[in-house]
């Protein structure tokens, strides 16, 4: 299953959100660490010192899942994109208040619920069991 879906996309994630992370850097000198505004990566999605760390640790957990099995990449992907839903959600409710410690903008919740989708599909719709139930 070296090819599998949940791997692939586990793999890309992964590479994506590192890059993510390291870019953020580039654009939040001078923010606090959790500032509920911040920075722009790519001039659209905004992220201060604490958003960097936490996509980080998210690629990590991606490049990781997606390396150990096919399995371990499911799990990540799942775990992920639930809570990607969760907070594409709430992000709409909490951008304007204290509790936006992650500093997102509308981009960041759009692309929060784009990628949960995404994820919640492979991780839900692919490396189902081969098994057949008989009578």
């Amino acid at each position: 299953m070296r090819n599998s879906p949940n791997r692939i996309v586990a793999v890309i994630f992964g590479a994506v959100y590192l890059l993510v992370g390291l870019l953020g850097f580039a654009v939040t000198g001078g923010v606090g660490f959790v500032a509920t505004e911040g920075g722009l990566v790519l001039g659209l999605f905004e992220v201060n010192p604490l958003a960097n760390v936490v996509h980080l640790l998210i690629g990590a957990a991606f490049l990781i899942g997606g390396i150990v099995s096919a399995a371990a990449a499911k799990a990540v992907n799942g775990t992920v994109g639930a809570t990607y839903l969760l907070l594409g959600i709430v992000g709409f409710f909490i951008a304007d208040t204290a509790a936006n410690i992650l500093a997102l903008n509308t981009a960041d919740h759009f692309l929060h619920l784009a990628s949960a989708i995404l994820l919640l599909g492979v991780a839900l719709g692919t490396e189902r069991s081969g098994r057949v139930a008989t009578a």
